[in-house]
């Protein structure tokens, strides 16, 4: 009876994810969400980014990860979600939310290393003025991402709009991001698990191509790979680089130091991420490990020649992640300030 009820729930759940994903695709978000409300609302938000990536433009990496991290945080065991308590997150731009108590999302460990959170509330401000009470956060994230690519010389595409803000925000969520040393088949499930391909996957890989990371995310790799001493390091990583990374990466305690993730052009959004993997410069271990499947290999060798389709996949994929759990209709609430809930 227990095994019944299980399945039972499972294939409701499952019906009731596909149907959520239709509707908010099709009735919830769109293109041009504010063409009557607030017409100038992306023209707002670049005029801000432009601002920013003039003065900080070190900012671009950290802006398009938060959007990532907004939209990734969870999705709960199927089953409990219809069955229980649980519920799906996403793009709700709940990562921006703070706590008097640091309990919320971006106290997390995976987000203690997000920055631009100021640039956030530069930007939602400045739409609060033209438009109070119009724009979501979780739509400012979306819109931001897309104009730090464009202003890193990378592709321009259509964002849909019209998510609303979610009201929680739980440390322990975002704890379930995955994390920069899953190999592929953790990978391949936890962006099937979010209703995305395993192309997405390797397309949003090449995100990677702009900003840094701290030390602590692939120290590992350099230091006590294996647990045989501090010499022993990862041999799916290139000794050169390996060496290269230890004069920045003095010890697997390092957890203050920034190395750029794209190295000579981490600056610009471009493929040159991809032609590193297959010379064994990739940082991370799930960067390394888009080689160990054919698909996603064949994605990096392709994505280097003449003709790449990257730039188009990428806005593809960039709005697909940005479907993910989205609030719409009269779900959720637009948010006055984007670290508090309206009261």
């Amino acid at each position: 009876m227990g095994s019944q009820k299980f399945l039972a729930c499972f294939f409701l759940h499952f019906f009731l994810l596909l149907l959520v994903f239709r509707l908010s695709v099709g009735q919830g978000l769109r293109i041009g969400f504010y063409s009557t409300t607030c017409p100038n609302a992306e023209a707002i938000v670049k005029k801000s980014i432009d601002q920013v990536m003039a003065v900080a433009p070190s900012l671009a990496g950290p802006l398009l990860r938060m959007h990532f991290h907004d939209c990734f945080i969870r999705v709960n065991n199927l089953p409990h979600l219809v069955c229980g308590s649980g519920n799906v997150l996403g793009c709700d731009g709940s990562i921006l939310l703070n706590s008097s108590t640091h309990q919320a999302e971006k106290d997390a460990i995976p987000n203690l290393s997000l920055r631009g959170y100021g640039t956030i509330d530069r930007v939602k401000s400045a739409l609060e003025k033209e438009c109070p009470g119009i724009v979501s956060c979780a739509d400012v994230l979306a819109i931001v991402a897309r104009d730090v690519v464009v202003a890193t010389k990378g592709p321009y595409y259509e964002v849909e709009t019209g998510r609303r803000d979610g009201r929680v925000s739980n440390l322990a969520d975002a704890n379930n991001l995955l994390p920069p040393f899953a190999n592929i088949t953790t990978l391949k499930l936890g962006f099937q698990a979010r209703g995305l391909s395993v192309k997405d996957l390797v397309v949003l890989s090449g995100g990677h191509t702009i900003g840094t990371s701290h030390c602590s995310s692939f120290s590992n790799r350099l230091y006590d790979f294996s647990g045989k001493g501090e010499t022993d390091t990862d041999p799916t990583l290139d000794p050169n680089y390996i060496i290269r990374l230890k004069t920045r990466c003095r010890s697997l305690s390092d957890t203050t130091t920034l190395v750029e993730m794209d190295p000579g052009s981490f600056k610009t959004f471009d493929t040159s991420y991809y032609a590193l993997l297959p010379k064994r410069r990739g940082l991370f271990q799930s960067d390394a490990a888009l080689l160990d499947d054919s698909e996603t290999r064949a994605y990096v060798h392709e994505a280097t020649t003449d003709g790449s389709s990257f730039f188009k996949d990428f806005g593809v994929s960039m709005v697909n992640m940005g479907r993910i759990g989205a609030l719409t209709s009269s779900q959720g609430e637009i948010r006055r300030v984007c670290y508090n809930v309206n009261y």
